[in-house]
């Protein structure tokens, strides 16, 4: 949302009263730890190297999207913990 708001022209002083969505920061933190779940499921649970269909990914392939996989996860859980750590650089 503030980056929208950058991209239309709105200042950061006025970005940074922006507190209206931090009611919904538990349900977007649910929302986007489930999304991360269900990601890991599909890539480290029992189907994961062939599909009901038969269809099977190559080794290198599924290394790969693990890869990207534990980079996101990295940066999700460094911007979820921002509120947490931040008061360390005030």
């Amino acid at each position: 949302m503030p980056l929208v708001l950058v991209l239309m022209g709105i200042s950061g002083a006025w970005i940074a009263n922006l507190t209206a969505m931090d009611a919904w920061r538990p349900w977007f933190s649910a929302a986007t730890l489930l999304c991360l779940a269900l990601a890991f499921w599909n890539l480290y649970g029992p189907s994961s190297r062939c599909r009901s269909d038969g269809v099977c990914v190559s080794p290198q392939v599924l290394a790969r999207r693990r890869r990207w996989l534990w980079l996101a996860a990295i940066g999700i859980a460094v911007l979820l913990l921002f509120p947490y750590y931040v008061v360390w650089f005030l």
